[in-house]
């Protein structure tokens, strides 16, 4: 066992090196690194992030010199990691909101130097780059975000998580398709694209004039595939798993096109996870692979320590909620995992830094977790108005069950604005 999981880590560094490699080369030579996908080329220009298995770049199509941000994410074990990163497709496709970045498109493809396949996922590049890069540059220049533009950037960050945690889906019928929530009438929500059985770009963007790029129907784009990995005999991509298994199970019970309410989770809310759009105003939420349905029975010892597992693999430690470092037998981990991320990446918006990394835990030798288990933090000086710290406060209570709701924390960002005027 112990020497299995050690080939499995080798691996992993590994297809990082070949990965680090490959970004170099593109920084260093001359002639920038490409990747062909379905017959088209595209220039890979530099690295604008990593983590885990997973980088993405800045690259432009050759034949129309339009740009992307490409995610690729290599899957050392072939169709079983696949389907782990389609999910993450499978998100995008289901939260349609002003605030969350929509997929251009995807593709599967075999890893031409391993056994694995290789996912690209292909977004839209936001050239002022996200909440971290506006913090780091406030950081080099002295600076603070001006309070009514924060508070407007983080409301706008919580109304794409309001999507995420009153999501709906009709249930009781094989044929229904996810519905977005309706609870706010003042968000945007894009309309449902067509689920056919065919092949097809996915989604079908019109024009560029929402921060996205389109490709005309008639050009030879990688494909999203709906039934098979070339070569490979499992599905990967065979509509909404998990709406569906909720259909199955109560399928009789509950009557046919009844709205059953399914919040998810994001679990690694973070100011690097929040573009913003090229207005600068507008955040735009992303990353969604680690995101989950939120509500979670734990009642073995067994799945509180996967859990616990899970957290430590895909959510930022200095932004984790408690109740993900030491999963409890007996409690059910539920969608208050973001609020306690909402109230740490307000707190790095006016702070320059998580509540969790000060001197004591980054200089000091100290523990984040245990800062983080016992809410230990405190409020730097600052001229920010005492609304604005209330809200911060009330966000970040060790007992999820004292943590206000996202429609709670909308309506308290809401008359902190309010009183900013």
């Amino acid at each position: 066992m112990a020497f299995s999981q050690f080939v499995s880590v080798f691996d992993s560094l590994k297809d990082q090196a070949k990965d680090a490699i490959w970004a170099l080369s593109s920084c260093l030579c001359q002639q920038s690194a490409k990747v062909k996908i379905n017959g088209r080329t595209f220039n890979i220009i530099k690295v604008l992030g990593e983590g885990g298995f997973s980088f993405v770049y800045l690259a432009q199509d050759e034949t129309s010199g339009r740009q992307f941000a490409l995610k690729k994410i290599r899957c050392p074990t072939g169709s079983e990691g696949v389907k782990e990163a389609m999910r993450e497709v499978e998100a995008y496709r289901r939260f349609k909101h002003r605030n969350i970045i929509r997929i251009l498109d995807s593709a599967v493809v075999q890893d031409p130097e391993g056994e694995g396949k290789i996912v690209y996922l292909f977004l839209p590049l936001y050239q002022r780059g996200n909440l971290q890069d506006a913090i780091n540059l406030n950081v080099v220049n002295g600076k603070h975000f001006p309070e009514q533009d924060m508070v407007r950037l983080f409301k706008g960050t919580c109304e794409a998580v309001r999507a995420m945690h009153d999501y709906h889906t009709t249930t009781g019928s094989s044929s229904a398709q996810p519905q977005p929530s309706s609870s706010s009438s003042s968000s945007r929500v894009e309309e449902n694209h067509s689920d056919g059985e065919e092949d097809e770009l996915f989604p079908h963007p019109e024009g560029d004039n929402e921060d996205g790029y389109s490709y005309d129907k008639s050009m030879n784009m990688p494909l999203m595939t709906k039934h098979r990995v070339e070569g490979d005999g499992d599905v990967i991509f065979d509509g909404d798993e998990e709406v569906s298994a909720i259909q199955t199970a109560q399928n009789g019970n509950v009557p046919q096109g009844k709205r059953e309410h399914v919040p998810y989770a994001h679990r690694d809310l973070k100011p690097g996870n929040i573009m913003i759009a090229d207005d600068g105003v507008t955040p735009i939420l992303m990353d969604f692979g680690s995101t989950v349905k939120a509500r979670i029975k734990i009642d073995s010892r067994s799945l509180a320590l996967l859990q616990q597992d899970i957290a430590a693999e895909q959510s930022t430690m200095a932004y984790r909620a408690p109740e993900l470092f030491d999963v409890k037998t007996g409690i059910t981990l539920d969608e208050k995992v973001d609020i306690w991320s909402l109230g740490c990446t307000l707190f790095a918006l006016a702070y320059s830094h998580s509540p969790f990394e000060n001197i004591q835990t980054t200089e000091q030798g100290g523990s984040i977790a245990m800062a983080v288990l016992n809410a230990q933090y405190k409020h730097p000086n600052s001229a920010y108005s005492q609304g604005l710290k209330d809200l911060i406060d009330c966000m970040l209570k060790i007992n999820p069950k004292d943590r206000p709701n996202i429609h709670q924390v909308i309506a308290m960002t809401d008359r902190v604005l309010q009183s900013l005027l």
